[in-house]
């Protein structure tokens, strides 16, 4: 990943619309291409890696996902069974009892409502077992390039420390904040920049502030700072 620094300015005060252009800025150097780490080969498998990515590792599901998708290739094929079977492919995830209940209900409802193909609204997907709003918004911007912000703790993480959102309580509201400023068309590819980069700069214990381009204006960064010069 290319490496991009900012000039030293004094930027821990700017106005939020020129925060979030400096933020695209980097990103568009350092970052890109960013796209989803899940490895799928169609909406449905996506679907399944992102239900049984909560709470999950997407290392640890894509070392699930080749066997199940080789017994279910097709949704009709999982809406087939019982849970217990698909739990058998799943077992090593977090959570696999009620992982197991959600593909199914959702091949369900994927073959019966929808004729097996995954929706690409957001309301409409939420309608399926085991998919909640983070979920849906993945799907839509993944494999429909629409203008959904999936906000996932990275995300969370991210956008409040850099100073993208203001003591945002929630992910909803972090979600509408990140929506409110990004520009739509760049709203899929920002997604994976701030999901990236919580994975694998800013992360949650130990931030490497030392190799981020943006600690110049993050306000995480800003008190780290502070607290040294306390001290």
């Amino acid at each position: 990943m290319a490496i991009f620094v900012f000039p030293i300015y004094k930027l821990m005060n700017m106005q939020k619309k020129e925060r979030y252009q400096r933020v695209i800025d980097y990103f568009q150097k350092a970052m890109p291409i960013a796209e989803t780490e899940l490895e799928y080969g169609n909406p449905y498998e996506l679907l399944v890696a992102v239900i049984l990515s909560a709470q999950c590792t997407d290392k640890r599901v894509n070392q699930i996902t080749p066997d199940l998708f080789k017994r279910f290739p097709k949704p009709e094929l999982m809406a087939e069974v019982e849970p217990a079977e698909v739990f058998e492919y799943i077992r090593s995830c977090s959570y696999p009892n009620n992982k197991a209940k959600h593909l199914v209900g959702m091949a369900n409802m994927l073959v019966n409502e929808f004729k097996g193909v995954v929706p690409d609204d957001v309301n409409e997907l939420q309608k399926m077992p085991g998919v909640g709003r983070k979920t849906a918004n993945v799907i839509a911007s993944v494999v429909y390039e629409k203008p959904a912000f999936a906000v996932d703790t990275h995300v969370f993480r991210v956008a409040n420390r850099i100073g993208l959102t203001t003591n945002s309580k929630s992910p909803l509201a972090t979600e509408r904040e990140l929506m409110k400023y990004f520009p739509e068309d760049i709203v899929p590819l920002a997604h994976h920049w701030l999901i990236l980069h919580g994975r694998y700069t800013c992360l949650a214990r130990t931030p490497k502030c030392r190799s981020c381009g943006l600690k110049e204006l993050c306000k995480y960064y800003e008190k780290l700072q502070k607290s040294k010069a306390v001290k």
